[in-house]
């Protein structure tokens, strides 16, 4: 029986942000003593930005490796294909601001020449989630995500990473999260819910409520049926 239980164990980290975007989801763990069906379930808050989520990502999956490891935080939409309060899965991460200014064109690190656009783990210059097919869709479409370390709200800015990137949304914590996951070959899922079209800074035009009902409804629909999975 213990060989067994060990083989349907399953330790899942879930990250995020802030608490704030994954609140509802916290007080659903915490009335399940973060365990369902044997499937062990870990919160990570990793704050904001790239460079305190690369951090804590690895320091958390050095600690205690996780089986599996789901990002869900709000996001920015570029077209109105993908309208406010949507969810949505991220198939690709692209970087979108390392690199230098020339004039007024944007050259990033593979532009330079400083990273070959498929070493490792890069996929034709992408951070690309290889684990889709495998598990479940969830009922959600799969987008591009372009990473930025700032709410973009320059025109021109946004012209540049439309025109250069092709990308559906963008967040700040994304790239991080699929280039630590893939470098330490841990299977993840990324999930977005929409708050704002990129340029809006008139947070009355945001919906952040919405985004984060739907995001956690959603959220726990993955939670469970994760914890159902043998």
């Amino acid at each position: 029986m213990k060989v067994n239980a060990d083989i349907c164990s399953m330790n899942i980290l879930i990250a995020a942000a802030t608490s704030l975007e994954i609140q509802p989801t916290i007080e659903f763990l915490q009335q399940q003593n973060f365990s369902v069906q044997k499937k062990d379930f870990t919160v990570l808050i990793t704050g904001i930005g790239g460079m305190t989520t690369a951090y804590n990502l690895t320091k958390s999956f050095l600690q205690n490796r996780p089986d599996h490891s789901i990002q869900a935080g709000i996001a920015g939409s570029f077209h109105s294909g993908i309208p406010i309060g949507s969810v949505v899965g991220v198939q690709e991460e692209l970087l979108g601001d390392l690199g230098a200014e020339e004039g007024n064109h944007f050259k990033d690190i593979f532009d330079l020449g400083l990273i070959m656009e498929n070493e490792t783990p890069f996929n034709r210059k992408g951070l690309k989630n290889p684990h889709l097919q495998k598990q479940p869709k969830y009922g959600i479409p799969l987008v591009r995500s372009v990473g930025i370390n700032e709410i973009t709200t320059r025109k021109e800015r946004i012209e540049t990473l439309t025109k250069k990137y092709n990308p559906d949304i963008e967040s700040m914590e994304g790239v991080s999260f699929h280039y630590v996951c893939l470098r330490e070959k841990i299977p993840f899922i990324q999930i977005r819910a929409i708050s704002n079209y990129v340029g809006e800074r008139d947070k009355l035009n945001w919906n952040l409520n919405e985004a984060i009902k739907n995001l956690n409804k959603k959220l726990i629909e993955m939670v469970s049926s994760l914890a159902n999975l043998s």
